[in-house]
């Protein structure tokens, strides 16, 4: 007697999953309008697409019609092999869709078209079609950059282009398949140099110990009339410590960091007057033990030819923090360089063995011209943030920060 209550608890759920089970048959008969399989609507809609194994043209766009006075058109989704969405737009009727951005060339597409009839039965057809590839004189092929490999929290990416591109549409199209993710993530933007030629920076620094993965999308894209995006082989590399030197050309010292804090302190002499070095951040470009330095190189009235060691490249035109045991007496007290940063044998070996490249050289209170944002290295992070997102075909002329609807919808609500 003390179980029978838990026994007619079993027996009514048993009852109650019995009469859901029946429920269930009931939704899934032929009665039921969710049971009904949609119908093949080939014969309902017109595709302009090519036929047999012919190739479509990417320059023409895709459009579907309905056909006759029955049915219309309820949904288009059209997507190439790598998932990308081919923007369109469906009339008010249902009786027309059409696409609004330009086909991949050399792509796979598959077009899914959805329908119903005038009492409601929904109809479905998947199409299926290849685009011819651009001819090879037409492709716009991208370079990436850096290789592979370890640098440091300054390094900039770059993307050189094989062909010029001008208009804030065509440069947005390639900007747009540009991708940049770091791990941990940060803020940054596209900045095009010249019309060949973007670099990509994060507003700070790259966080230490990043990853950073640069892809492009753009392989089959029409960028313009005569221009189609090539396929480019992903980059990958990663950031070390942040390591920053700062050399003050009035004190004659060189002070280095690693994450913030202070690792050496050394005496250095810098350029001369009628060869300040120049102030500004510059990132190291590459390190070499042994260079041959000569006047020839920088135009110098009074000759000079020296091999110098332990040599650490900050700009293009031969600018090098570098050992100078010929001007140890200068370093601390005054500038006798032609331009280069001087210091002593052992604090420069130090310095070659420490930084590497996309490290941090900043030099302040030089008599010297400012380094050039481009041109001449990686001036890159002289530029200020306002001025560097202006240089991007997607963000110049945008407002930093979120729109006033953005921020009404993520405020918080009262509870």
């Amino acid at each position: 007697m003390r179980h029978s209550p838990r026994i007619r608890t079993v027996l009514s759920c048993t009852m109650l999953v019995v009469a859901l089970g029946a429920g269930a048959t009931a939704c899934g008969s032929d009665g039921h309008p969710l049971s009904a399989k949609p119908y093949d609507a080939a014969s309902q809609i017109a595709f302009n697409g090519p036929a047999g194994s012919q190739k479509a043209d990417p320059d023409k766009p895709l459009e579907i019609t309905a056909e006759g006075d029955e049915g219309r058109i309820t949904d288009v989704t059209a997507t190439d092999a790598m998932g990308r969405y081919v923007a369109g737009e469906l009339t008010a009727d249902g009786s027309r869709w059409h696409s609004t951005a330009p086909l991949a060339a050399g792509a796979d597409y598959t077009v899914r078209v959805s329908t119903e009839d005038d009492e409601g039965s929904p109809g479905r057809k998947v199409l299926n079609f290849a685009t011819d590839k651009a001819a090879k004189k037409k492709q716009l092929k991208v370079t990436l950059g850096p290789v592979a490999g370890k640098y440091g929290v300054g390094q900039p990416v770059t993307a050189k282009l094989s062909a010029k591109v001008k208009g804030k549409e065509a440069r947005g199209i390639v900007e747009r398949a540009l991708k940049v993710r770091s791990q941990p993530a940060t803020e940054g933007a596209w900045h095009w140099v010249d019309s060949q030629t973007l670099h990509y920076r994060p507003k700070d620094y790259w966080p230490t110990d990043a990853t950073v993965d640069v892809t492009s999308n753009l392989e089959g894209i029409k960028v313009t009339d005569r221009l189609w995006g090539a396929g480019t082989k992903p980059l990958r590399f990663t950031t070390g410590d942040k390591i920053v030197a700062v050399t003050d050309a009035g004190s004659h010292w060189m002070t280095v960091y690693r994450n913030g804090e202070e690792i050496n302190s050394m005496p250095v002499t810098t350029g001369k007057p009628g060869y300040a070095t120049r102030n500004g951040i510059k990132v190291v470009l590459g390190k070499e033990y042994a260079v041959r330095m000569t006047s020839a190189s920088i135009g110098a009235s009074d000759f000079y030819d020296k091999m110098v060691y332990y040599a650490t490249r900050v700009t293009d035109s031969g600018e090098y923090v570098h050992a100078a045991p010929w001007s140890v007496g200068s370093q601390g007290n005054a500038n006798t360089s032609h331009g280069c940063t001087g210091m002593s044998t052992g604090n420069a070996a130090w310095f070659y063995e420490t930084v590497r490249q996309g490290d941090i050289v900043k030099v302040v209170n030089s008599y010297g011209a400012d380094m050039d944002p481009f041109g001449n290295g990686f001036g890159d992070w002289n530029v200020s943030w306002k001025k560097w997102v202006e240089g991007s075909a997607l963000l110049g002329g945008a407002k930093e920060g979120p729109e006033p609807a953005d921020v009404a919808r993520l405020r918080p609500q009262s509870v």
